[in-house]
């Protein structure tokens, strides 16, 4: 995994992981990239610094465990610390919050949020799927919103 500094077009900055420079590339050119601040879909790579790993830093790691070393192999793998860890646990909690206290309208996201953004209909917590198209259109036209993190791990 590649973790690259983002920035929006209004200087929020933020991290963002990849598999590949390639991955970002697709991702941003789709306008699946969105700022976690304003929600805009103009994302660009920031100045970054490289990670340089001491031996003491990596004898923190959490080690891997006979358990983890069965998991077939899926590709890009990493040591997480307890600071990684941790923030794993709440990206995972704050997506189990909104799924168990927003409703799922699926492939509808966009319509759905459209409506209520228009004042159509009651506004309310709603996640759902929604086109790289449909991402665009919804940011240029300032429609609040945000990307429900997932964790690499939730796909397998």
């Amino acid at each position: 995994m590649i973790r690259y500094t983002l920035q929006c077009e209004r200087s929020h900055g933020f991290d963002g992981w990849f598999r590949s420079s390639g991955d970002f590339d697709l991702q941003a050119e789709a306008g699946l990239l969105s700022c976690p601040l304003c929600g805009s879909v103009a994302i660009e790579k920031g100045l970054m610094a490289p990670a340089v790993r001491t031996a003491e830093k990596v004898a923190e790691s959490t080690p891997v465990t006979a358990e983890r070393a069965e998991l077939p192999n899926s590709g890009d793998v990493a040591l997480l610390g307890d600071k990684e860890q941790r923030l794993r646990a709440m990206i995972r909690a704050l997506r189990d919050e909104v799924t168990k206290n927003a409703e799922n309208v699926g492939p509808r996201f966009a319509e759905v949020a459209r409506r209520m953004h228009e004042g159509e209909i009651e506004k309310g917590s709603v996640y759902g799927k929604a086109s790289p198209e449909e991402i665009k259109s919804l940011a240029e036209d300032g429609i609040d919103f945000h990307p429900l993190p997932v964790l690499p791990d939730e796909g397998n």
